[in-house]
């Protein structure tokens, strides 16, 4: 019998674990539309992963828009208390752009959403949630954690104006040390600020060490709040048996119009961008009308596909070449016993070169014979 493990793909057999993962921990599932109008996307499209939309005229002549994100629509069509945490998980197909721009794909995305009354319990169980989804992929994970409200803070105390804090704020993203120190210089901000927002973008560590290495930096409401929520994540995350993995990176940042707390990035080896990403949204919430507070995080499958091909480089065990005058019924018997030992098989009566292979077998009057071992 052949194992699922070499019929699924890496994104397809995360798709199954993760939802007995949310499952089990009480979400429930929730399914939305495939296209939304297009007004929703485009107003917010700073939030997406992928600023270009696949739209169409629906027959009453709005504009439409096949969906490019998931947590847009739930956002918008879920009926959330401020009193309760409604708890839900979902995979659904995205249509976005890649990285590479080759055109638009169908992507399959999973992840979760808590919404309405989010309590440390709620915040730190989706942190958990999180970093069980990686360990589902890999046990050779890392998640990223920053927060943004501390940032915010640091920035306003070092005199960093409304209108420059994106700009601070990709620097900030993209480690560019130099390029903060010039900025600081530029706008008049002090040696000792300068130094602070550069020691901070640099930082990566494990969340204890981390936050030891902030604490002489912490000062103003903004800060002390930021820095009192991460202690108690990581008293919290200790009681999970999680924090080994669990580092703060500041150069981790999103949109302050969107994001106002805890946001993380997730990664696991091999795979060289995040594969999970999340956080805090409530300003997201506001946004759309709502008085509740908002946490969730999806996970990429598409980062996923090539993930499992890539531990051994082979499609299937054996190729096996039967002669042209070999009756089928010899095939399908040659077939059998190599499947019975737990081996994949293409049979053909050439060899594909398409196909990665780790042996390839004839199959001629004489019996089989391994022509080639790639082992």
């Amino acid at each position: 019998m052949i194992s699922s493990d070499k019929v699924f793909r890496e994104d397809e057999k995360a798709i199954y674990k993760l939802r007995e993962l949310y499952s089990k921990h009480g979400y429930n599932h929730y399914r939305v539309s495939k296209f939304e109008e297009y007004d929703l996307y485009a107003k917010n499209k700073s939030f997406l992963v992928s600023e270009n939309l696949l739209t169409f005229t629906d027959t009453n002549g709005k504009l439409m828009a096949l969906k490019p994100d998931v947590t847009l629509s739930i956002i918008k069509n879920a009926v959330a208390s401020p009193k309760v945490a409604y708890k839900l998980y979902y995979d659904e197909h995205v249509y976005r752009t890649t990285s590479g721009g080759d055109g638009f794909r169908e992507i399959m995305q999973t992840g979760l959403e808590c919404i309405g009354n989010i309590d440390m319990f709620s915040q730190c169980e989706v942190i958990m949630l999180a970093q069980r989804s990686l360990m589902s992929i890999s046990e050779d994970y890392l998640l990223d954690m920053s927060h943004m409200r501390f940032v915010e803070g640091l920035l306003e105390n070092a005199g960093v104006a409304s209108e420059n804090m994106d700009e601070v704020l990709a620097l900030m993203g993209s480690k560019n040390i130099p390029a903060i120190k010039a900025f600081c210089t530029r706008k008049g901000i002090s040696e000792e600020y300068a130094d602070k927002l550069s020691r901070v973008t640099s930082m990566y560590l494990p969340i204890k060490a981390a936050l030891e290495e902030i604490a002489p930096m912490t000062e103003g409401k903004k800060m002390q709040a930021a820095y009192d929520e991460l202690t108690e994540i990581h008293k919290v995350m200790q009681c999970y048996g999680l924090t080994d993995k669990l580092y703060l990176d500041f150069s981790v940042v999103n949109d302050m119009n969107y994001y106002d707390g805890i946001i993380f990035k997730g990664f696991v080896n091999r795979i060289p961008d995040s594969v999970l990403s999340g956080g805090r949204y409530d300003r997201l919430m506001e946004k759309f009308g709502k008085k509740t507070e908002a946490i969730g995080f999806a996970v990429y499958l598409d980062k996923l596909e090539r993930f499992g091909t890539e531990k051994d480089g082979y499609d299937i065990d054996v190729m096996l070449v039967y002669d042209k005058d070999i009756a089928a019924e010899k095939i399908i018997e040659a077939v059998k016993l190599l499947s019975e030992s737990g081996k994949t098989v293409r049979a053909a009566n050439a060899p594909d070169a398409g196909v990665r292979y780790r042996q390839m077998i004839s199959l001629g009057k004489g019996g089989m014979k391994i022509l080639e071992t790639n082992d």
